[in-house]
């Protein structure tokens, strides 16, 4: 199964994260399940990034879809009292692109992030979550200079304004995992069983495995705010991030 393919759902937002609005048609609908689609560019979360938002537009009528619930299928969740499309049904789907676009430049951001405080003080991730417009990352950093919060958010909003290419490819497994540093988390994530592996390489400062959306270059990621950095353990960092607009 390749990296592009979700049980029976297409993912279209992995083929083009810009996409935004689409045809397709509903193989599974149920209320406590979800709805599952054969095409999908909704973003079904992981790896820290939260899951798309939009509608699904049929006959008329108007599906909220406010989350996803991963499985074989990635299931989309409707808002409480929306009506279901039947299975069979045709349908638009629609990504809410603030929610989405904004996810994107953070994502990015940290990206960044993660390259620097590796190239700089050669500390992998030990963790991450994010929000649109704002993330933290844990690093396994035990000293940290005191000017850490300063240099940090200069070297990346540094990177930012290079306008560095994001790229994203992929490769067989065993190809992927050859290339030096590509896994930047204390543990390797990828799923055992996964043999094509997709790479997001921010040229020249970051390439590491992720199944994330991306935005096309550093420079659309806007200037990052590192809010705080805070201790977490005895080796371990938190950096507080958000983007400035």
């Amino acid at each position: 199964m390749g990296v592009t393919q979700h049980g029976r759902t297409h993912r279209l937002d992995l083929a083009d994260p810009t996409l935004r609005e689409w045809t397709c048609t509903v193989l599974h609908a149920d209320p406590e399940q979800g709805i599952v689609l054969d095409r999908s560019a909704f973003y079904p979360g992981g790896g820290g990034q939260p899951p798309d938002h939009g509608v699904l537009l049929w006959q008329g009528v108007q599906t909220r879809i406010v989350g996803t619930r991963k499985g074989d299928d990635p299931y989309l969740i409707p808002a409480e009292g929306d009506p279901l499309p039947p299975a069979g049904t045709e349908v638009v789907g629609a990504v809410e692109d603030e929610r989405r676009t904004r996810l994107m430049r953070t994502h990015s951001g940290l990206h960044v992030l993660c390259g620097v405080v590796f190239r700089d003080f050669g500390a992998l991730v030990t963790g991450n979550s994010m929000e649109p417009g704002e993330a933290r990352m844990d690093f396994n950093l035990p000293e940290v200079p005191a000017d850490f919060k300063s240099r940090i958010e200069e070297l990346v909003n540094a990177e930012v304004s290079a306008d560095r290419s994001v790229a994203v490819r992929v490769l067989p497994r065993t190809e992927a995992l050859a290339l030096p540093d590509i896994i930047r988390t204390q543990s390797n994530l990828i799923p055992p069983d996964e043999q094509e592996v997709r790479i997001v390489d921010i040229v020249g400062l970051d390439v590491q495995a992720d199944g994330g959306t991306h935005v096309a270059s550093t420079a659309q990621i806007g200037k990052v705010q590192v809010v705080k950095v805070e201790s977490k353990g005895r080796a371990n960092r938190r950096v507080r991030v958000r983007l400035a607009d």
